[in-house]
């Protein structure tokens, strides 16, 4: 896998058009000079989660004894129902469910709502895949976090310029991406454990 393309998973991954609707209502109690603050904040804490799962991952797979095959199905498995949720989002609201009415401090929005359990996953995967580089899926994780900040940052004109129906759209397609990449994901495991099985 490419750093561009590792990117482009994590991107959709984070699910950032998606959350927009969900941070803003997370945020609706919060006032409105501390709103980009918290946002900011809860961004530079996901980002830091990633990044310690990113170089601890192979210490974590190697003291759980987990195999790449496992790591690969278990991944598409994860990603499968999170894209699932975003075609099909439960009724409260968003894939992370009902908001609260307190500010938010790092759940629901940095855990899970930008470094959720299938961005842990996929990260785990891309190291245990290629361990040797590890600066390539940082910068790409970088790439993806860098882009889903952009976009939560400016949610507030994103959600009055393109509506709610046009970010839902565009979140069941993103959702169907991510389907398709589970799909593969979970193939390749299959066929790599049944490769090696033989």
């Amino acid at each position: 896998m490419t750093t561009l393309s590792a990117g482009i998973l994590l991107f959709l991954i984070m699910d950032p058009l998606g959350n927009v609707p969900f941070f803003l209502s997370l945020l609706k109690h919060v006032p409105p000079k501390r709103r980009r603050w918290v946002m900011i904040r809860e961004l530079l804490i996901a980002l830091g989660v990633l990044l310690g799962f990113l170089v601890g991952g192979q210490h974590i797979l190697k003291l759980l004894q987990l195999k790449q095959e496992s790591i690969s199905i278990a991944g598409g498995i994860v990603l499968f129902l999170i894209g699932i949720r975003m075609v099909f989002p439960p009724p409260e609201g968003g894939i992370f469910g009902k908001p609260g009415e307190s500010e938010p401090f790092i759940v629901p929005m940095a855990i899970p709502g930008v470094a959720g359990p299938s961005a842990m996953a996929a990260l785990l995967l891309l190291t245990n895949t290629s361990p040797g580089r590890t600066a390539d899926w940082a910068t790409a994780l970088l790439l993806a976090w860098l882009a889903t900040s952009a976009i939560l940052l400016s949610s507030t004109y994103l959600f009055r310029w393109l509506g709610e129906s046009v970010l839902t759209a565009l979140e069941r397609v993103m959702g169907m991406l991510l389907i398709a990449l589970s799909v593969q994901m979970f193939m390749g495991g299959v066929a790599a454990f049944l490769h090696m099985q033989v």
